[in-house]
């Protein structure tokens, strides 16, 4: 298998609310939501970069589609990493978030390994690290 993500989709229990906070409070582009003309094809996809997209998708949906049955959510079972240039970007990203109505979890700080980041949560618990890696520059 060639190592390839084209689309990282979360799940979701309200996918108004979802939409509002990636669409409204972060940003994030997006046609809103399609597929709702048939029975559990309801979908929110979001533009990334390099052509992968997230997608937001109600967990009832994916269990359906799955026939996997609905469990409890995790924040703890995956962090989706958001690398920045600074420290500031960190903090003025964590802000950005927090109006949208994201919880922080973990407030910005120095990191054991020489940079700089916190952790939130988007209103379905989905956790994002919004990190300062000084070894990495990213291209916008």
């Amino acid at each position: 298998m060639r190592p390839r993500l084209t689309v990282i989709t979360l799940g979701v229990d309200d996918l108004e609310r979802s939409l509002a906070f990636y669409r409204d409070g972060l940003g994030l582009r997006t046609k809103g939501i399609v597929g709702r003309e048939f029975e559990h094809g309801a979908v929110a996809f979001f533009d990334l970069q390099h052509g992968v997209k997230l997608a937001l998708w109600p967990r009832a949906d994916i269990a359906h589609d799955t026939g996997l049955p609905l469990a409890a959510p995790s924040a703890t079972e995956l962090t989706l990493g958001h690398n920045v240039n600074s420290r500031e970007e960190v903090d003025a990203v964590t802000a950005a978030a927090e109006r949208a109505g994201a919880r922080i979890a973990k407030q910005p700080g120095a990191t054991f390994w020489g940079g700089y980041s916190g952790y939130l949560q988007d209103p379905d618990g989905h956790l994002w690290e919004i990190v300062w890696n000084p070894q990495w520059v990213i291209e916008d």
